[in-house]
This record gives structure tokens, C-alpha cells and sequence, in this order.
């Protein structure tokens, strides 16, 4: 790692951490909003919703939009973008007013994620990529935490409009430096034909060594036959890897929200103080933090897909001991933590690992579509959960059936594998090297 490129590395967790902010920032500023305009809770739903509607779009059109107009760009775009209407935010007047900018500020936020995803996966070594695409993540985790200590801070002082300006002011002192230390991708250079001394300049400044003696610079990977980012998703060589890659993002995400957007609720139910619900909830978060950093680790040194699998697989175990266990065992908290750290780790671990499964040319656009199929999955889990109660389903029963799509994540990664490894395979076999040994 050279310094440029472990400068990237905090800039992306730096994006990473903006991201998180913004999103999370209107469940702290909503009571208030709420008293203040003296509206009910489901007329400010609308507000609620219009950001996630616009992570996915942003996530699946924006996101891929890299593959044609470049990862710098688009980043950069993200970021400003997501900024501004989240200052404009704080100057509406009423639900109707403030839903529409939630919705412009969500586009902005769903094409950050796939694109600091892609970026930085191509440029970290191999060998420490899962690990640090994985620490990048964390960012999120921490951005959220960090506009909860800021409105806890604020709201009492100054007022919901100052947590937005606060939201806002993050990502707009970052542009900036993106703007001046943010490199284009080297490998997007080569495939668009960009010219070839910009690309050796570069690739000197992130690697800190002279290429200007070289007159070429070329990639070697799987070569495509289409040349539409979208259409490559669907050839006979990546439709697979496609579609498993969005079972799995879609299955982690419903256990994922439904576990951290009904768990405080239930708890509640059954009789317990708020503040020790808010406490077993955030194991789950803190769980979560650490189970990426380790399952990152452990993609590096194991292989991936096996990796992945296995996180799911234990996830779906600890869910079935939390349903079995129910609200008072004793080690409700440390069984909540587990969940957290095998499903969110899982979950993590696939954002790392994702970009590596499509060639140059379409590797913003996979990574855009998983993550934006897989928000459909948010969406379930975050409704299914009242539906489920409405139904009579206690908190046994709903957590013990989460244990399936738990299953159906780690068996569609392994299915992956199979993919990946019947790919390499044929490439060998065109090749006349011998296949390498995936996982």
C-alpha cells in the first residue's frame, strides 16, 4: 500500500461515513419535526419512505452510470449532490415539500456506495482487498452513530434544522477534497480508451513509482462479448453469478431490517424498559461492526464464497437459538450480538466481495444492481414485521423463520462458487493454463 492509496482508503471511508449519516438522520429529527408541524406519524410517512425509494433508484441507475462516465465523476457528483438537497431539506415547509427532497437526496446517496465499492476494490492489493473494502463499510455504522450524538447534542439547543445543517455540512467539506485527491480508475481508463500518458499518470501518482516509460497499458481479465454494462450481467458468463449474487443481498437485507426495525417493538411488548431494548438492539449494530472487520479477515486468508456461506449459515443458527431462547434468556444480548455480527459480517463481506465477480466494464453496474435489488429486501423486512405481529406470530415464531432466508443467502453464495469456478475452468481451457483452485 502507498500512501495515495491508503489516502483513497479514507477518503472512501470518509464518503462511506456521509453516506451513513444522511440516512439514518431523519429517524433522529422526525419526533421533532412531527411536534413542531403538528402532523400524525403516518402522514410523515411519506417523508420516511422517500429516501429509501430513492436509494434503490439512485443505487441502480446512478450507481451504474460509472461504467460509462467514470467513477470520479459520478462519486463526485454523488456526494455534492446528497449534500445540497440535504441542507435544502432544512428550509421546507411541509411534508409534501421535504418527501421530495428526501427522494433527490436518496438518489444521491444510492450512487455512493457501488461507486466507492468499485473504486476502491480497484486499487487495494488483493491479498488485504476483502479487509479493507470491509473496513470501509464500517464507515456507515459509524456515520450513523456519529448524527445521533450530534442531534442528541443539537435537537435540545437549536432545533431539527440544525442536525440537517449538520448532516449537510459533512459531505460538502469533503467535496473539496475529492475534488483534488480522488483519482479516476485506472482500469475504467483503459477500457474507454482514454489516453495512454493519463493513465500512466495515474497510476504514478497512486503507486508512487515512474511509468512513463511505458507506452501501453492493457487489462487481463475475462473478455466480454457485448459491450452494453447492463447486458453483461445477463451472458451465458455472469447471468448466474448475477442472479445469486442479488438471492443473497436480498435475503441478508430482510433479516437484517426486520431484526433492527421490529426488535426494539417486541422487546417493548413484552415488558421491557426502553432504554434495555435500545441497549440488546445496539449489540446487534456493535455485532455487526465487528463481524465485518473479522469476516473481511477471513475472506482474505479462506477464500470468500466460503467465507461468506459460513457466516450466513451460523446467522441463521444463532436466529433459531434467539427464537428458541425468546426475550428472557439470559443471554439475550450476547445472542442479538451473534446475529448481528454473522449477518451484517455476511453482508459486508458480499459488498466486498461483489465487484470482484464482473470484469471492468460492468462492475459498477453489477454492483449497483445487487445493491439495489437487494434495498427490496429492506423494504420487506421493514414492513413484514407488523404484518407478521398482526397475524399473531410471536416473537419465537417470527425469528425462528428468519433462520430460512439466512439459508437461502449462504446456499445461493455457494451456488456462486460453482460459477465462479466453471468460469475459471473455461477460461483455463482457452487459455491451456491450468484452472486455479476458487473459492
Amino acid at each position: 500500500m502507498s500512501r495515495r492509496q491508503w489516502v483513497l482508503t479514507v477518503l472512501c471511508f470518509l464518503i462511506v461515513l456521509a453516506d451513513g449519516m444522511d440516512v439514518a438522520i431523519m429517524g433522529f429529527v422526525a419526533p421533532s419535526i412531527i411536534e413542531e408541524w403538528g402532523i400524525s406519524r403516518p402522514a410523515f410517512g411519506m417523508v420516511m419512505g422517500a429516501a429509501p425509494i430513492g436509494l434503490a433508484i439512485g443505487a441502480i441507475f446512478a450507481g451504474s452510470s460509472s461504467d460509462w462516465f467514470g467513477r470520479r465523476r459520478v462519486l463526485l457528483a454523488s456526494v455534492l449532490s446528497f449534500g445540497l438537497f440535504t441542507l435544502l431539506t432544512a428550509f421546507t415547509r411541509n411534508p409534501t415539500e421535504m418527501a421530495a427532497l428526501r427522494f433527490l437526496t436518496g438518489l444521491g446517496l444510492g450512487a455512493a456506495m457501488p461507486n466507492t465499492t468499485t473504486l476502491l476494490s480497484e486499487y487495494v492489493p488483493q491479498r488485504t482487498k476483502s479487509f479493507l473494502l470491509a473496513t470501509m463499510f464500517t464507515g456507515f455504522n459509524f456515520g450513523s452513530a456519529l448524527i445521533g450524538f450530534a442531534a442528541a447534542w443539537l435537537l435540545p439547543i437549536h432545533g431539527w434544522q440544525s442536525v440537517l445543517y449538520f448532516g449537510a455540512a459533512i459531505p460538502l467539506a469533503l467535496f473539496p477534497l475529492l475534488y483534488v485527491a480522488l483519482p479516476e480508475s485506472a482500469r475504467y481508463m483503459v477500457v474507454r480508451n482514454v489516453a495512454q500518458d493519463k493513465i500512466g499518470a495515474v497510476l504514478s501518482r497512486i503507486s508512487g513509482a515512474d511509468l512513463s516509460g511505458y507506452g501501453r497499458f492493457t487489462l487481463k481479465e475475462e473478455a466480454v462479448a457485448v459491450k452494453q454494462p447492463i447486458a453483461v450481467l445477463f451472458t451465458r458468463a455472469f447471468a448466474l453469478r448475477t442472479f445469486t449474487l442479488w438471492i443473497t443481498y436480498f435475503m441478508g437485507l430482510l433479516v437484517i431490517y426486520l431484526t433492527t426495525s421490529w426488535l426494539p417493538t417486541m422487546m417493548k411488548d413484552a415488558g421491557m424498559t426502553i432504554d434495555r431494548a435500545a441497549n440488546v438492539t445496539a449489540m446487534f449494530q456493535l455485532g455487526g461492526t465487528v463481524g465485518a472487520v473479522l469476516v473481511g479477515l477471513a475472506m482474505d486468508r479462506f477464500g470468500p464464497n466460503r467465507t461468506i456461506s459460513l457466516s450466513y449459515a451460523l446467522g441463521a443458527a444463532a436466529l433459531v437459538i434467539l427464537g428458541v431462547g425468546g426475550l428472557q434468556s439470559a443471554w439475550l444480548a450476547v445472542i442479538v450480538g451473534a446475529v448481528g455480527f454473522c449477518m451484517s459480517g455476511a453482508q459486508t463481506g458480499l459488498n466486498a466481495f461483489a465487484p470482484g465477480c464482473y470484469p471492468t466494464l460492468a462492475r459498477a453496474t453489477g454492483v449497483s444492481w445487487m445493491l439495489g435489488v437487494g434495498r427490496l429486501g429492506s423494504i420487506l423486512g421493514s414492513s413484514i414485521g407488523g404484518v407478521l405481529l398482526g397475524f399473531g406470530w410471536g416473537f419465537d415464531g417470527i425469528f425462528s423463520a428468519l433462520a430460512i432466508p439466512a439459508v437461502l443467502a449462504a446456499a445461493a453464495i455457494m451456488v456462486n462458487s460453482l460459477s465462479l469456478r466453471s468460469a475459471q475452468v473455461e477460461s483455463a481451457e482457452r487459455s491451456g493454463q491450468p484452472a486455479r483452485a476458487g473459492s
